[in-house]
């Protein structure tokens, strides 16, 4: 099943995309109270597609962990440009909620940055409180899976040591729908991950390269705090991010970016000027 978020009445719903149409599967926080049981009985009104706002398919209170430095053809990037080792264990920062933006929405440049660098990535979401998670079965406590693009701006992200600022700027975290995990598998046997800017191929990876498992993550980040149902994370970028080229290349206004998971989906937007907040 593919699932989007939809505003009703001012109101973040989930809901499942069908032929054309969305089915109304109810608020957001009700739906991941026990998306089990919503899916099990998906009734409710639909809508066409094209009549609706769209929104990210997770709840407003949801975290996003991203996991830095995570393909090894990326490694060797992230040494170049930070000084940065291939981590022993998954290096984790923060998204917040209100970064995440849909297919299709303008994503503007901060005023100080030469451009915004792409990063596709497959993102994980939780469907079920997890602690203490092992990894033989924490993909138990998975919903889905979407297509991420974690739009970075490198200026402030290289500045300190602190990826916060960079990794958040206004519309900056392009999610395509969610994908329930029965329709994906098992990530661990090879997902491809691309990026295209303008129809060039940038980014060509396969999540079998990733340094750290989706169940290795799981597990690291539950060994100390809690995980909630609508919580996002997302596993990093193989190589061939634009602040790696040789020079540098960086998203322009007038520029379109499209990242594509295999078996998941994609999410295409256009990049623009600075917007009026």
């Amino acid at each position: 099943m593919k699932l989007t978020g939809l505003v009703l009445g001012g109101v973040r719903h989930i809901g499942a995309i069908e032929d054309g149409q969305v089915r109304d599967l109810g608020p957001a926080p009700g739906f991941f109270a026990d998306p089990g049981a919503a899916l099990a009985n998906p009734g409710g009104d639909m809508h066409d597609l094209d009549t609706v706002e769209l929104a990210p398919a997770v709840p407003e209170t949801s975290r996003i962990f991203c996991v830095g430095i995570n393909y090894r053809s990326h490694a060797a990037e992230s040494k170049d440009l930070a000084g940065l080792d291939e981590p022993t264990v998954p290096m984790i920062f923060g998204r917040w909620q209100q970064s995440l933006v849909v297919d299709g929405t303008p994503v503007p440049v901060p005023p100080n940055e030469p451009g915004l660098d792409w990063e596709v990535e497959l993102a994980v979401v939780i469907g079920r409180r997890v602690w203490r998670a092992d990894e033989d079965t924490a993909l138990d406590a998975v919903l889905g899976y979407a297509a991420f693009n974690d739009l970075s701006a490198r200026t402030k992200q290289l500045e300190t040591a602190q990826f916060t600022v960079g990794k958040n700027a206004d519309r900056s975290g392009p999610i395509s729908p969610v994908v329930t995990k029965d329709e994906v598998g098992d990530p661990r046997l090879g997902l491809r991950v691309t990026t295209e800017v303008n129809g060039r191929l940038r980014q060509d990876g396969n999540t079998r390269d990733l340094i750290h498992s989706v169940p290795r993550i799981i597990a690291y980040i539950t060994d100390t705090l809690t995980l909630l149902p609508g919580d996002v994370i997302a596993t990093g970028t193989p190589g061939g991010v634009g602040a790696g080229l040789k020079p540098p290349v960086f998203l322009r206004p007038g520029d379109e970016v499209v990242v594509t998971v295999e078996s998941v989906g994609q999410v295409r937007n256009p990049i623009v000027d600075d917007i009026v907040r």
